[in-house]
C-alpha cells in the first residue's frame, strides 16, 4: 500500500510541473473517483511538501523559472481543491496554513509576489466557500498581526484589540516557523489586507441593523469587524512609526480601509464585552491628527502626510454618492473647516521639494473645486476670446506677450467678468497661475500673468468681500474674502520669486510693487505680513531686479522704488500699534539675512518708506477697524520706550553692515537713508544717551564732520529741530542736560585709599571709545559756546585736582585725561574744518554756511585753551609722578604670575603684573595728554609753554638715556617709555614755535655752558638708536613684543626726520643751527633702515618706508644747503641696496593694503633720485631704478591696484623727468595694453576712509589732468589714461621755448613721444597678436587693438619729418589689413591728423591708396572716409586743392556694387558737396560748366533721394561729432562723442552704423516683399470668388493633399517601411492626377476614404501593444506629455479620465499634436478598477510605476515571456483604491533625486 501511495505521490508532483493550475480540479475528480478518499490524498500531497520546497530551494537564486512557478500553482491549487470536498475538517485546514501556505510564502516571496497572490487567492476561495473564517482567524490572522506588532518592537498588542498575542509562541506550531524578520512587513500586512477585502467581498447579508458588526459573537462573518478594528488601531501606530511601516500604512492598510469606510460609515464593534462605534467620522479625525503630527517631522513625513491626505481625498471625492456627504454633514470629517489645513496647503504649494508641491496642489484643487461641479476643462474654456486692445504703446516683448495671452484666450478676461463673480473663477486663475509657474515656459507666464492678476483684483472689488463670515464657513471656501485671498495672491508672489527662471522672478516682483496700490483703497494691509517680512524682502535681495543698480554711480532701481512705494502703503493702512513692530522687525532682517549691496539698498529704503508711512498724519480707516484692544496698547506702550531704543540699535547694526561694501557713496544714501527713519520714528531724547552715542558713532566719521554730508540733518535730530515750537526746546535741553551729566559720571569710580584700582589698554581703550562717542555727540549739539561752560568748570575743577590723592576717591585721574584727549581731538578737527571753510569762502566754493560757521568756533577754542592752561601745572605734577614708573629701581625686580607668563603678547597685552600694567599705562597717558595740550595751546603765542616743553624735552632725555636691561619686566618698562616718547616726538615736531623746535636741539642737562650746546639733534639720534637697539638685541621681549618696539622705533624715527621739512614749510628757524643732521647720522640711519627693510613686521612697514623717504628727502636737503651738513647724496650702490631690500618687503606686504603700495612707491621712486640717469641705466646695464619699475609693473599685472598706483606716480616722475622715458619703452607699452573696465569700489573706498592710504596716495606724483584721470580711479582703465594724459601734456610742452632747460626738456619730450610712437607701430604691424587679421568681437586680441591705436592716436602730435615716411609706411600697411570698424576707426583718425599736418603727402600716397579699386573694400572704406575728412578740416589755403585731388577719384565709389562701400561713400560725398559746393541759382545752370552742372545734379540726387535721406538723417549727429583736433586727445578718446559704449570708451564707428542701418533696411525690404506676395495671393484668391461654385469647389478639391484629415503638424520620423512609404507615396500622387478627372463627389469621397484608410493603417503598423492608463492623473501638462510619449514609442492606447482634455489649450500646446496619432481612450476614475480586472483577463500584465519597499528597477525587471500574450498596461499613480491587487508587479526609475513617487 505504501508503495501505491508513494507512486500516487511521485506521479502527481510529477504532473503537477506539466499540467497547468486550471486543469487541476478535474484531474484530482478522476484521481477521486478511482482511487483514494480526499483526506487520504490530501495527507499525502500534505506530506509531499518537502520535494516543493527542496526544488524551489535549489533553483535560480534571481527568480523561478515557468516550471516551477506552475509546479508551485498547480500544487496550492490541488491541496486547496481537496480542502473544499466533505471529510476535511478545520484541523486539515489548519494543517494547510501551518505547514504549506506560510512555509511556501516565505520560500517564494523573494521571487515573484504573484505566486504568493494567487495561492493565497486560492486558498481564501477555500475560506469563503467552506465558511472557515474561524480557522482563518486562529492562524493567520493572528499570526500575522503578531508579526507586524513584533516588527514595530511590541512585546504584546494593545488590551483594546482583539486578536491577542504576546512575544511568546501562542501555539504549537510557531515555535517551529521563523521569526517576524523572515517576512517582509510589506508581505504581512499585503496579506492582512488581503484577508480583509476577502472578508468584505464574501460578507453574507444578515438581518442585523446595516452598518452593525458585533465581535466575538458566534457569526463566522463577523471576522470582518475584528479584523478591521485591529488593522485600524495598528494603522494609527504605524504611521507613528518608522519610514517602512509609515510607506506599508499608506499603501496597503489605509486605501483598504478608506475603501470600506466608504461603504461603512459607522460599525459598532464590540471588544471583550466592550462596544465601540468606529465610524468614519472619528477613523479620518484621527488621520488627520496623525498627519499634523507629520507635518511638524522631516521632508519624509511630510511626503507621508501629503499622501495621506491625497488618498483620503481620492476615495472621498471621487466616489459616486459621496460628494453631498464630502460638502457638509455629520458623518464625515471635513478637512475645509481646519484652519491648519489650508495653512499647510500654503506652506506645500510653496515648499522646496516639487513632489511636495505637486502633492498640496493635487490635494488643493480637488478640496477647494469640489461641491462646485467636476473641473473638466480648463478656465481657458469659459472666457471668450475677443480682439485685443489697442498696443502701440507697448514693448515688443510685452506685444508678443498680449498676442500669446490671445491665443490662450484670456487677453479680455478682466473686462469679462463683474465684481459679484463666484469664488470659482477665482480659484481657477489661481491654478492656472500657478500650474504656469510649475510648468511652462516664461513666454506662457508672461502672457497670463498680469491678466489672471488683474482678475483676482477686479472681482475682489465688491463690498461684500470686506464682510468676514461666520462659523464654519469662514474656512469652506478661503477666497471669498479679501484678506484670504490675499494669503493666496502671497503664495503665487513667494512661489514666483523663488522661480528658477530670472524672468519669472522679475515679472512676478513687478506684478507686487507694479499695483498701484494707492487706488485700491486698505487692500495693502491684507497682504501677510509673513511674506512682506519673508520672500518679498528676500526676493529684493536678488540681483536680478537691480540690473541698473550702481551704473554711473546711481545706486537705486525701479524695484527699490517700487518696493518702497509699497512699504510706505503697506505701513500706513495698518493701525498704530501694529507700524512700529512691523519697522523693528522690517529693520531686524539685517541680522537675519544676509544682504548684497542692492538688497541691503533695498532694505534701507524699504525702512526709510514704512517709517515714512508712520510718520504720516491722517491715517485711513484702516486704522479704525484694526485698533489694539486696550489691554494690547496698554501692554505695548509700556514696553515704547525699550522698544525705541532696540529699534535705534538694529538702524546701527543696518549701518555696520553698509562697510563691507566700501563705496563711500553707495555708503552715503544707506546711512541718509537710516537717519531719515530714525528722524521719522523717534526723538532724540526719547532714547537712552548711550543708545545715541553707539547709533552716532556707527556712521562714517566724514559724514558727521564739520560741513558732511549728514551733518545737518543729524543736528536737526539731536536739537529736535524737526519738531514745532516748545518741543523742539524741550527735547534740546534734556539731551543737552544728558551730556552735560556724562563727564562727572564717566570719570566717577568710588574707591578707598588703600585700595588699587587696576586697568590694562584694553580698558582704557574701551573708555576712549567711550569718550570720543560723547564728544562727537557734543560738538555736533551745541549752538552757542555758553553750553560748555559746565563743562570747562568741570574740566578746571578736577584738573587741578589731579596730583591729590585725597581727592581722587571718587573718580580716576586717567578717565578724566581719557575725557580730555577726546575733546582736544574733536577741537582740532573742528579747527581744521573751520580753516578749510574760511579757504573755500575766499575762493567763492562754499556755497552755503554750515555748523563750522553757525557760531564762533574760534571764541570756542580759545576758551579751552584758556581751561586747559589753569590745569597745565597740576597735569605736569601729575606726569611726572606717573613717569617715575620707567626708572624706578624696585619695579623691575617683579617676578611675573603664570597667567602673565602665558600670553603671547601684543598691543594690549603687556607682559607686566596688574599693579606694573596700570602704572605704565597711566604714565603713558599722562604724558600723551600733556604733549596733546601743549600741542593744542601752541597755537596761541600769549600762551607761554617754556616749563611744559622743557618738562616734555627732559623726560625724552631720561628715556632715550635708560641703558641698562637685565629682566623682562623692565624691557616692558622701557618700552611704555619708548611709547611716551612717540607721543612727545610726534607733538613737538608739528608746534609752529621755534622754541619748541629750539627744545630738540639741546642736551639733556641745561646747566651746560653755551659752548657745550650742539647746535644739531645728531647727539639725540646717536644715543635713541644705539639704546633702542641694544633693547631689542638683548632678547628679553617676546616676538611680539618685540615687533611692537621696532614700529614705535621708527615711529619716533619718523617725527625726527619731519623736523627739518616740517621747520621750512612752516617758515620756522632755530638761532645759530645751521643744520639739524649731520650727513654721517643721515647715512647711519640709512643703513639701519637697509638691515631692517628686509624683515619688517606689518606694522612697521609704513613707518620704515616713511623714513626711508624722509632720509632721501635730507640728501636732497643737502644740495640745497639746509637741513643736512654737506653730504655727498645718494650713489647707485646705495640705491641697489635700497630697491632689493625694499622689494623684498613688498612681496612680503598685503597686495590689496593701498598705505603700503603707495609708501613703497613714493619712497623709492623718490623725485629727487629719478632725475639722476644713472639710476635707469648705468655702464649699458639696467640701473636699480629700471629693475624696481619692471619689478613693479610686472607685480602689477597680478595686482590691479599696484599697477594703478604705479601708473599714477610713475607718469608724474615721466612727465616730471622726459629724459627718462627712452629707458622705458616696454613698460609704457605694458601699461598701454594693459586694462579692462573692471570696477574696484572698495580702492576708491579705502582711499577716502583709510587715513594712512589717503595721505601716501596723496604724496604720489598729480595727473596733470585730474579730472579727466579721476573718472577712471577705480577702473583698470586708469593706467592707459594716466599715459595718454602724460604724452598729452609733453606734446604741448614741446612747442614751449625758454631757458636752456626747457629747451633740453622739449627735446627730451619730442624724442621720447617719438620713440614711444614708433615702438607702437611696429608691434601693431608686426607683433603676432596686434597684427592678426582674424579674431573674434570684444575678444582680448580686440581690446589690446583698441588700447594701442588709442595710445597712436594721442602720439600722433609727435610726428614729424623725420620720422613721417617710416609711419606711413606702417600706417597703409595696418589700413591694408583686415580689423575691425571699432579698431579702423582709430587708424582712419590717426591718417586724417597726420595729413592735415602734412599735406602734400595727400597728392603723394592718399590720392594713389584711392584711386586703387582693386583694393579690399574695408580698406577703400577707410581711405574714402580719410580723403572725406581731409577735405573738409583742411586749411583754407589747402582745401581746394585737396578737393579737386581727392573728389574725382572718390566719384566712381557712389557706382560700387559692394552696398556698403556705396552708401558710406554716398554719405561722405554729400557731406562734402552740401558744406563746400556752393548754392547756385537754377537759372544759372546753364552757364555752368560740365563738371559743375554733374556735381550740382550729384548733390540735388543726394539731397532729395528718400533711402539717402534716411541714411543721412540718422547718421548726421555722428558725422558732425568727428573733430580731427579733439579726437586726438584724451579727452576725446576716452569721453564717448554721442552715445554712451562700456568697450574700451571705444565709440561704435560711422562704417559700423552705415552697415547696420543697410541690414536693417534690407531686412525691412525682404518683409515688405512678403507682405506684397501675400497681397497679390490674397487678390488672385478674391478675383477667383466671381467663379461658379463647382468650379472652385473642383479646383480647390484639386490642391489640396489628399488626406484632409491629416493636415496637420506631424514629426517626421524614418521607419524601417521606407518601401511602403514611397508606394504610399506614389499612390498619393496617383490619386491626386486621378482627383483631377474626377467630377463626381462620390468618386471623390472614396477616393479621400480609400487614402485616409492606408495612412491609417500604415499608422497601426508595428505599434507596440502597450496601454498608458492614466486616468488617475489631473494636471494637464502631464497628460499632454504623456501623449507625446506614447507617439514616440508607438503606444497602443492612452487611457485618461476625460477625453475632453484633448481640447484644451494648454494640452494643446504641449502635446504638437500628438493626439491625433496615438489612441484616446476615455476610463473614469470609478472605472478603472474594471477596466484593469478586464484587461488582466484578457492576458495583459498590470505595471505599475512606483517606488516602493517591493518595487524593482525597471533596468532589473525580467519581462514575462511566456505568457498569453506579450502586453502590458503601464499603470501611474495607483494609491487609489484597490488597484494594488490587479497588480504583476511594481518598477522604478532609478534616478537622482529626493522625490519619492515617479509621477510625471
Amino acid at each position: 500500500m505504501a508503495t501505491e501511495e508513494k507512486k500516487l505521490t511521485c506521479s502527481l508532483m510529477s504532473s503537477f510541473r506539466r499540467i497547468p493550475p486550471a486543469a487541476i480540479p478535474a484531474t484530482l475528480d478522476c484521481i477521486l473517483s478511482s482511487t483514494s478518499s480526499p483526506s487520504s490524498l490530501f495527507s499525502l500531497l500534505l506530506d509531499s511538501f518537502p520535494i516543493l520546497s527542496h526544488e524551489a530551494t535549489n533553483g535560480s537564486k534571481d527568480s523561478l523559472d515557468d516550471e516551477v512557478c506552475n509546479f508551485i500553482a498547480s500544487y496550492v491549487n490541488a491541496l486547496c481543491h481537496l480542502l473544499k470536498k466533505p471529510g476535511l475538517n478545520a484541523e486539515a485546514l489548519q494543517d494547510f496554513v501551518w505547514r504549506v501556505l506560510i512555509p511556501l510564502m516565505r520560500l517564494t516571496q523573494g521571487y515573484d509576489r504573484e505566486i504568493v497572490d494567487k495561492a493565497m487567492a486560492s486558498f481564501l476561495d477555500v475560506v469563503m466557500e467552506t465558511n472557515a473564517w474561524v480557522a482563518l482567524e486562529e492562524t493567520m490572522v493572528s499570526y500575522f498581526i503578531k508579526l507586524v506588532g513584533l516588527s514595530m518592537g511590541m512585546l504584546q498588542n494593545e488590551q483594546s484589540a482583539l486578536y491577542r498575542w504576546t512575544a511568546q509562541a501562542n501555539g504549537p506550531e510557531e515555535p517551529t516557523l521563523a521569526t517576524y524578520e523572515s517576512f517582509p512587513l510589506f508581505m504581512s500586512c499585503h496579506i492582512l489586507a488581503s484577508i480583509l477585502d476577502a472578508s468584505v467581498k464574501g460578507k453574507p447579508v444578515t438581518d442585523s441593523t446595516p452598518g452593525s458588526i458585533i465581535a466575538n459573537g458566534c457569526g463566522d462573518h463577523l471576522i470582518t469587524g475584528n479584523l478591521l478594528w485591529d488593522i485600524y488601531n495598528v494603522t494609527l501606530q504605524m504611521l507613528s512609526h518608522s519610514p517602512e511601516h509609515r510607506s506599508c500604512a499608506i499603501t496597503v492598510f489605509l486605501p483598504q480601509l478608506l475603501k470600506t469606510f466608504v461603504s461603512e460609515k459607522v460599525l459598532e464593534i464590540e471588544v471583550h464585552g466592550q462596544e465601540f462605534i468606529l465610524s468614519r467620522k472619528t477613523f479620518i479625525t484621527k488621520i488627520w491628527k496623525c498627519c499634523k503630527s507629520l507635518f511638524l517631522m522631516g521632508p519624509s513625513e511630510k511626503r507621508d502626510a501629503y499622501t495621506v491626505l491625497s488618498l483620503y481625498i481620492s476615495y472621498f471625492s471621487k466616489n459616486d454618492g459621496c460628494d453631498d456627504e464630502f460638502l457638509s454633514g455629520d458623518e464625515i470629517f471635513d478637512l475645509r473647516t481646519e484652519k491648519e489645513f489650508w495653512d499647510e496647503m500654503k506652506k506645500g504649494l510653496v515648499d522646496k521639494e516639487s513632489i511636495v508641491r505637486k502633492q498640496s496642489l493635487h490635494i488643493l484643487k480637488s478640496t477647494a473645486m469640489n461641491g462646485k461641479g467636476k473641473r473638466k476643462a480648463s478656465i481657458l474654456e469659459t472666457i471668450p476670446n475677443e480682439s485685443s486692445s489697442n498696443s502701440s504703446a507697448l514693448t515688443k516683448r510685452e506685444r508678443w506677450a498680449k498676442k500669446e495671452a490671445k491665443s490662450l484666450g484670456i487677453e479680455s478676461l478682466c473686462d469679462s467678468v463683474d465684481s459679484n463673480s463666484s469664488s470659482q473663477l477665482k480659484w481657477g486663475a489661481f491654478f492656472m497661475l500657478y500650474e504656469m509657474l510649475e510648468e511652462y515656459g516664461t513666454h506662457l507666464v508672461e502672457a497670463a500673468w498680469n491678466h489672471q492678476m488683474n482678475l483676482l483684483l477686479h472681482t475682489s472689488n465688491s463690498s461684500d468681500n470686506l464682510v468676514k463670515p461666520v462659523g464654519e464657513r469662514l474656512h469652506l471656501d478661503p477666497m471669498e474674502t479679501l484678506e484670504h485671498m490675499f494669503d493666496w495672491l502671497a503664495v503665487l508672489w513667494q512661489r514666483g520669486l523663488c522661480h528658477d527662471n530670472p524672468q519669472v522672478r522679475c515679472l512676478t516682483m513687478q506684478s507686487v510693487y507694479g499695483i498701484e496700490w494707492k487706488n485700491h483703497g486698505s487692500y495693502a494691509k491684507f497682504v501677510p505680513r509673513e511674506f512682506v517680512l519673508g520672500p518679498f524682502i528676500q526676493g529684493l535681495n536678488d540681483p536680478v531686479h537691480h540690473k541698473e543698480f550702481g551704473v554711473k554711480g546711481v545706486y537705486t532701481s525701479r524695484t527699490i522704488d517700487g518696493a518702497s512705494t509699497f512699504l510706505e502703503q503697506y505701513t500706513v493702512c495698518l493701525s498704530e500699534w501694529e507700524q512700529m513692530t512691523l519697522l523693528s522687525n522690517l529693520a531686524s532682517l539685517a541680522k537675519t539675512y544676509s544682504f548684497g549691496r542692492a538688497g541691503l539698498m533695498s532694505l534701507a529704503e524699504c525702512v526709510a518708506a514704512a517709517a515714512a508711512g508712520i510718520s504720516k498724519p491722517g491715517k485711513n480707516e484702516a486704522e479704525k477697524c484694526d485698533e489694539a484692544p486696550r489691554e494690547m496698547k496698554s501692554d505695548t506702550d509700556s514696553t515704547y520706550y525699550n522698544d525705541e531704543a532696540a529699534l535705534l540699535d538694529v538702524f546701527r547694526f543696518i549701518i555696520e553692515s553698509s562697510k563691507q561694501h566700501f563705496n563711500p557713496n553707495y555708503r552715503l544714501k544707506v546711512c541718509g537713508k537710516i537717519l531719515d527713519a530714525t528722524v521719522s520714528v523717534m526723538s532724540s531724547s526719547d532714547v537712552p544717551l548711550e543708545s545715541v552715542l553707539h547709533f552716532i558713532s556707527s556712521f562714517p566719521a566724514d559724514f558727521f564732520n564739520y560741513g558732511g554730508s549728514l551733518t545737518e540733518k543729524v543736528q536737526e535730530w539731536l536739537r529736535g529741530n524737526e519738531k514745532q515750537g516748545s518741543t523742539c526746546s524741550l527735547i534740546n535741553v534734556k539731551l543737552m542736560k544728558n551730556l552735560a551729566e556724562f563727564p562727572k559720571s564717566f570719570v566717577n569710580h568710588s574707591h578707598s585709599a588703600n585700595e588699587n584700582v587696576n586697568y590694562d589698554d584694553e580698558d582704557l581703550e574701551t573708555w576712549e571709545v567711550k569718550a570720543k562717542r560723547w564728544a562727537r555727540v557734543l560738538f555736533l549739539i551745541i549752538e552757542d559756546e555758553h553750553q560748555l561752560d559746565t563743562l570747562l568748570q568741570f574740566i578746571q575743577t578736577h584738573g587741578n585736582e589731579l596730583s591729590k590723592k585725597s581727592g581722587n576717591l571718587e573718580w580716576l585721574p586717567v578717565k578724566f585725561l581719557v575725557l580730555v584727549s577726546s575733546i582736544i581731538q574733536e577741537l582740532h578737527e573742528m579747527k581744521n574744518i573751520n580753516v578749510l571753510n574760511r579757504a573755500k569762502r575766499t575762493n567763492g566754493l562754499l556755497g552755503k554756511v554750515d555748523h563750522a560757521g553757525t557760531m564762533d568756533t574760534s571764541m570756542i577754542i580759545r576758551k579751552f585753551a584758556k581751561s586747559f592752561t589753569f590745569i597745565l601745572e597740576e597735569l605736569v605734577s601729575y606726569t611726572n609722578q606717573s613717569c617715575s614708573v620707567f626708572w624706578a629701581k624696585e619695579m623691575g625686580n617683579t617676578t611675573l604670575p603664570s597667567s602673565i607668563t602665558g600670553r603671547l603678547g601684543g598691543l594690549s597685552q603687556r607682559r607686566l603684573s596688574s599693579s606694573n600694567t596700570t602704572a605704565v599705562v597711566q604714565a603713558i597717558k599722562s604724558v600723551k595728554t600733556l604733549a596733546s595740550i601743549c600741542s593744542y595751546c601752541a597755537q596761541f603765542e600769549e600762551v607761554s609753554l617754556n616749563s611744559d616743553l622743557d618738562t616734555l624735552w627732559q623726560l625724552s632725555w631720561k628715556i632715550i638715556s635708560r641703558t641698562t636691561c637685565d629682566s623682562e619686566t623692565k624691557a616692558e618698562i622701557y618700552l611704555g617709555g619708548y611709547e611716551s616718547l612717540h607721543h612727545i616726538l610726534k607733538s613737538l615736531v608739528f608746534m609752529r614755535s621755534s622754541s619748541a623746535l629750539s627744545l630738540l636741539t639741546r642736551p639733556c642737562s641745561f646747566s651746560a655752558t653755551e659752548s657745550e650746546v650742539k647746535q644739531h639733534i645728531d647727539y639725540f639720534v646717536e644715543i635713541y638708536l644705539e639704546n633702542i637697539n641694544n633693547l631689542i638685541d638683548a632678547g628679553y621681549l617676546t616676538r611680539a613684543r618685540r615687533a611692537i618696539l621696532i614700529e614705535l622705533k621708527w615711529m619716533c624715527m619718523e617725527s625726527l626726520l619731519t623736523i627739518p621739512k616740517s621747520a621750512i614749510q612752516r617758515g620756522v628757524y632755530i638761532e645759530n643751527c645751521d643744520y639739524l643732521f649731520s650727513d654721517a647720522v643721515v647715512r647711519k640711519i640709512f643703513n639701519d633702515l637697509m638691515e631692517s627693510l628686509e624683515n619688517a613686521g606689518e606694522g612697521s612697514v609704513l613707518p620704515m618706508l616713511r623714513s626711508v623717504r624722509l632720509v632721501l628727502d635730507l640728501f636732497a636737503l643737502a644740495h640745497k644747503g639746509s637741513a643736512v651738513s654737506s653730504s655727498g647724496g645718494i650713489d647707485v650702490q646705495m640705491m641697489w641696496l635700497l630697491v632689493h631690500s625694499s622689494w623684498l618687503l613688498h612681496v612680503s606686504c598685503n597686495k590689496r593694503r593701498v598705505a603700503p603700495i603707495a609708501a613703497l612707491l613714493s619712497s623709492v621712486l623718490h623725485e629727487s633720485v629719478f632725475g639722476n640717469m644713472a639710476m635707469h641705466e648705468f655702464d649699458n646695464t639696467t640701473g636699480p631704478l629700471k629693475w624696481f619699475v619692471e619689478k613693479i609693473l610686472d607685480e602689477g599685472t597680478r595686482s590691479p591696484r599696484t599697477i594703478r598706483l604705479a601708473a599714477l606716480h610713475l607718469t608724474g616722475l615721466w612727465l616730471s623727468h622726459p629724459s627718462a622715458i627712452k629707458y622705458y619703452m616696454k613698460e609704457l607699452k605694458l601699461l598701454t595694453l594693459y586694462g579692462s573696465v573692471a570696477f574696484d569700489e572698495d580702492f576708491e573706498a579705502e582711499v577716502t576712509e583709510n587715513h594712512d592710504a589717503r595721505t601716501e596716495v596723496s604724496i604720489l606724483s598729480t595727473s596733470p589732468d585730474p579730472e579727466l584721470t579721476e573718472v577712471f580711479i577705480n577702473t583698470e582703465l586708469y593706467a592707459r589714461v594716466s599715459v595718454a594724459v602724460m604724452f598729452n601734456k609733453l606734446a604741448d610742452t614741446s612747442d614751449t621755448t625758454g631757458s636752456h632747460y626747457e629747451v633740453e626738456r622739449k627735446h627730451a619730450s619730442l624724442q621720447s613721444g617719438k620713440l614711444f610712437l614708433l615702438e607702437l607701430l611696429q608691434s601693431a604691424v608686426s607683433d603676432t597678436d596686434l597684427s592678426k587679421e582674424l579674431y573674434k568681437k570684444y575678444s582680448a586680441t580686440h581690446r589690446r587693438k583698441v588700447r594701442a591705436w588709442q595710445m597712436i592716436c594721442i602720439l600722433s602730435h609727435f610726428v614729424d619729418q623725420e620720422i613721417v615716411s617710416e609711419v606711413m609706411n606702417h600706417l597703409h600697411t595696418a589700413l591694408y589689413n583686415n580689423n575691425m570698424p571699432g579698431v579702423r576707426q582709430y587708424l582712419e583718425t590717426f591718417a586724417v591728423h597726420v595729413y592735415l599736418k602734412f599735406p602734400s603727402l595727400v597728392g603723394e600716397q592718399l590720392v594713389p591708396m584711392v584711386q586703387k579699386y582693386d583694393m579690399r573694400t574695408q580698406a577703400l572704406s577707410s581711405y574714402v572716409f580719410i580723403a572725406a575728412n581731409v577735405i573738409l578740416h583742411a586749411s583754407k589755403d589747402t582745401q581746394l586743392r585737396h578737393l579737386d585731388d581727392l573728389l574725382p577719384p572718390i566719384v566712381p565709389l557712389l557706382t560700387s556694387h559692394h552696398h556698403s562701400l556705396r552708401g558710406f561713400t554716398q554719405l561722405l560725398v554729400y557731406q562734402v558737396l552740401s558744406k563746400l559746393l556752393p548754392v547756385l541759382d537754377s537759372s544759372a545752370n546753364e552757364t555752368l560748366s560740365l563738371e559743375k552742372r554733374c556735381f550740382v545734379e550729384l548733390k540735388s540726387y543726394l539731397e532729395d533721394n528718400s533711402d539717402c535721406a534716411r541714411l543721412r538723417v540718422s547718421m548726421e549727429v555722428h558725422l558732425d561729432a568727428f573733430d580731427p583736433k579733439k579726437s586726438i586727445t584724451p579727452a576725446g578718446i576716452f569721453s564717448n562723442r554721442v552715445d554712451d559704449t562700456e568697450f574700451e570708451c571705444a565709440n561704435v564707428s560711422l562704417l559700423e552704423r552705415v552697415i547696420d542701418f543697410l541690414n536693417d533696411v534690407r531686412k525691412d525690404l525682404r518683409s515688405s516683399m512678403a507682405k506684397d506676395a501675400t497681397q497679390l495671393k490674397n487678390e488672385q484668391i478674391h478675383m477667383q470668388g466671381s467663379r461658379s461654385n463647382g468650379q472652385l469647389k473642383e479646383e480647390t478639391t484639386a490642391k489640396l493633399p489628399n488626406d484632409m484629415s491629416l493636415d496637420f503638424q506631424k514629426k517626421v520620423i524614418i521607419s524601417k517601411h521606407e518601401t511602403q512609404d514611397s508606394h504610399f507615396s506614389s499612390l498619393n500622387n496617383d490619386s491626386y492626377n486621378s482627383l483631377l478627372d474626377v467630377e463626381k463627389e462620390d468618386q471623390l469621397l472614396d477616393q479621400s476614404l480609400r487614402a485616409r484608410n492606408i495612412a491609417m493603417g500604415k499608422l497601426k503598423e508595428g505599434r507596440q501593444e502597450i496601454i498608458l492608463v492614466a486616468s488617475l492623473i489631473d494636471r494637464v501638462p502631464n497628460l499632454a506629455g504623456l501623449a507625446r510619449t506614447c507617439e514616440v514609442f508607438k503606444a497602443a492606447s492612452l487611457v485618461v479620465d476625460n477625453v475632453n482634455i484633448l481640447n484644451d489649450k494648454q494640452f494643446q500646446l504641449i502635446s504638437v499634436t500628438a493626439e491625433k496619432w496615438v489612441p484616446i481612450i476615455e476610463v473614469p476614475v470609478s472605472n478603472v478598477t474594471g477596466f484593469l480586472e478586464k484587461k488582466k483577463k484578457e492576458g495583459y500584465s498590470i505595471l505599475g510605476l512606483e517606488q516602493t519597499a517591493n518595487s524593482v528597477a525597471l533596468d532589473q525587471y525580467v519581462f514575462p515571456k511566456k505568457t498569453v500574450k506579450h502586453n502590458f498596461v503601464l499603470l501611474f499613480d495607483f494609491t487609489y483604491g484597490d488597484i494594488n491587487s490587479f497588480m504583476t508587479c511594481k518598477l522604478e526609475i532609478t534616478y537622482t533625486c529626493n522625490d519619492r513617487q515617479m509621477i510625471c
